[in-house]
């Protein structure tokens, strides 16, 4: 067998779909985790300058986004083992696949991995937990596109001050801060000067990366799915088959 027959032989056993899926994982799971992380603290920082004088006003959500930072630390590392796992199942049941058209034999360790609908069930089942991680990434996204929308409107509206002193973004109205907390809320020009602000923009950049890293996980828990339901199905048929030895 010639090098360029052994390479091509080499590179058809490569799982394409498993490695694209763990690729989207790990940049989805980076920005995720990396950029949320960050976002979080920002917005501590953000509520503690302009919505709340009083640290008792604000403790409960010190406590809360602290807690979402150490969900955020077990995620990262839950996730990188994970897709590692799927990728080295992926290139353990490719060869079984590949048997179909007659290229590799299947090897025992991947056709009891494969036989198994472990990793199916909880692909499924992290992908629907996931697509809740989604939706729920999207509310901050929603609270400081609303925000930079009346920033925007104030900025439109500075010549009649009257006018833009009734524009408000309220804190509390989100759950973010109790309904007695001083201010509790920016209005007119203190508003158009916080969306202004360094801190502002890059905690609003920050929340629509971990938005798109929540999507692009997403989609590679769905690649994963449809790659492992794949493989399951080839090999129940080959096992049909009689084809190979069984664990």
């Amino acid at each position: 067998m010639g090098c360029y027959d052994c390479c091509m032989r080499c590179l058809g056993g490569v799982p394409y779909c498993s490695l694209v899926a763990t690729l989207l994982c790990f940049s989805g799971i980076a920005l995720f985790c990396g950029c949320g992380h960050q976002a979080l603290t920002e917005t501590e920082r953000l509520i503690e300058t302009y919505f709340a004088r009083n640290l008792q006003d604000y403790i409960t959500l010190a406590y809360i986004i602290q807690y979402f930072q150490y969900v955020i630390y077990g995620l990262a590392s839950f996730f990188f083992l994970y897709c590692i796992v799927l990728l080295a199942e992926g290139f353990y049941t490719t060869s079984a696949a590949k048997q179909t058209f007659g290229e590799f034999r299947s090897t025992m360790c991947g056709r009891c991995l494969s036989s198994s609908v472990r990793f199916i069930v909880i692909t499924y089942v992290l992908a629907v937990l996931w697509l809740l991680v989604f939706a729920f990434s999207a509310l901050p996204v929603y609270f400081f596109y609303n925000m930079d929308a009346t920033c925007h409107t104030i900025d439109v509206l500075t010549e009649t001050p009257a006018s833009i002193n009734q524009l408000c973004v309220d804190a509390r109205q989100y759950g973010l801060l109790p309904w007695n907390a001083v201010p509790g809320k920016a209005c007119g020009m203190t508003l158009s000067n916080i969306c202004k602000t360094r801190e502002y923009q890059m905690t609003y950049h920050l929340y629509i990366a971990a938005f798109a890293g929540a999507g692009i996980t997403l989609l590679a828990l769905l690649t994963y799915t449809v790659s492992t339901t794949y493989n399951f199905a080839v090999l129940r048929y080959l096992g049909r088959k009689g084809i190979g030895a069984r664990c």
